[in-house]
């Protein structure tokens, strides 16, 4: 919000016709229902000069029905509203039912590592080489407070206390869990098990044989949407390239960030495939993909990403100097004759090109902000 409000600023907006409002500050704790709402805005709104006022109202779920405030303020005409909130309810597609008219929803992503770059030269950090500083980020993320601490643990800690707010907020909020220690068992396997196939009844069976926890299939499946829904995971579906239709079963799921691994994986052991799999993943969602894992009979190609009708075949690999890596990570590109591009990131430092797949560097792409090229 405040990037926003800055820019308004620079195209010589009035400062009193930008008007923001924190429901979560101490002052406006008791602002819980619309007629509360609806007095604040309008105290508010009375200092503003003539023209179109730009409203901004952080944490808005902790008013209970304030889409009758907002459609209310909105058919006003001269108010154009910004809003942030939970994102298990902005997202969830209750509140579309609720606002009327038109309404454009932007979906934020944690620092990508282009921009980690950014903010530590901007913070004054010292200069490490690139390739440690991509080590950082695939182990610590993107959160960009977090790059103001340098101990390890208080970044630990930091990510911890970022993820208990998203549940007290998004999740237990919404009083759809009931036994908090299997929601975090099960939130743990999916992040231990990021990038990874999975399904309910493989899940069902660990926590059984392994946690001796004892969970019903339509239980799991709300804990992983409200996962989902308060953007702590993001699911990548199946689609097969064959019949060209989705597959149910067998997805899999990444991390909004890096860093909730490091901070919630139970593992020691960091497997860096995944974790490059995952980087990759949100940045091209950042850039507006749709991404799919692709399936080719028994050979699974990582990513088909496709926007409008273009589309692209993408895999993964930290390295193809193995020549059985290579041939492993080639393989499914050979079963694709459709002519549309394919692309094999590695850390591999000369990239070497074969058969038409565009071989590139993923940190390299990662660092200059790339995007896929589909001529």
């Amino acid at each position: 919000m405040n990037t926003v409000m800055d820019e308004l600023l620079k195209l010589k907006v009035p400062k009193n016709n930008i008007i923001y409002i924190n429901l979560d500050r101490r002052e406006h704790r008791t602002v819980t229902t619309p007629e509360k709402l609806d007095r604040v805005i309008e105290r508010a709104v009375r200092g503003a000069s003539d023209g179109l006022r730009y409203l901004f109202i952080d944490e808005v779920q902790n008013v209970k029905g304030f889409e009758t405030v907002i459609n209310g303020w909105r058919e006003e005409g001269d108010c154009s509203i910004f809003m942030t909130g939970s994102n298990s309810y902005l997202l969830s597609g209750e509140l579309a039912t609720k606002l009327t008219g038109r309404y454009i929803e932007l979906e934020m992503f944690t620092l990508s590592f282009h921009e980690y770059l950014g903010m530590r030269n901007f913070l004054n950090k010292p200069a490490i080489p690139t390739s440690q500083a991509f080590r950082d980020y695939l182990t610590y993320g993107g959160f960009p407070k977090s790059l103001e601490y340098d101990d390890p643990d208080a970044k630990a800690a930091y990510i911890q206390d970022v993820i208990g707010q998203i549940f007290d907020k998004d999740i237990t909020a919404r009083k759809t869990v009931r036994n908090r220690d299997t929601f975090a068992r099960v939130q743990d396997y999916l992040i231990n098990n990021c990038a990874a196939p999975t399904n309910l009844t493989g899940i069902i069976k660990y926590l059984k044989n392994s946690e001796n926890v004892t969970l019903k299939r339509e239980t799991l499946a709300t804990y992983i949407r409200l996962l989902k829904n308060a953007k702590i995971l993001y699911k990548c579906p199946r689609f097969d390239l064959r019949s060209r239709k989705s597959l149910r079963g067998g997805e899999k799921y990444y991390l909004a960030d890096p860093g909730i691994r490091f901070a919630r994986n139970t593992d020691a052991r960091i497997s860096y495939g995944p974790s490059l799999e995952n980087a990759l993943y949100t940045h091209l969602k950042s850039k507006g993909y749709d991404v799919s894992v692709g399936t080719i009979g028994k050979l699974e190609c990582d990513f088909i990403i496709r926007k409008r009708d273009q589309y692209a075949y993408i895999q993964v690999s930290m390295s193809i100097q193995d020549p059985t890596v290579e041939e492993r990570e080639y393989r499914p590109f050979g079963k694709l004759a459709d002519g549309y591009p394919k692309y094999l990131f590695t850390l591999d430092p000369l990239p070497l090109q074969r058969d038409g797949v565009r071989h590139l560097n993923l940190m390299e792409f990662l660092q200059n902000d790339g995007d896929i090229n589909f001529g």
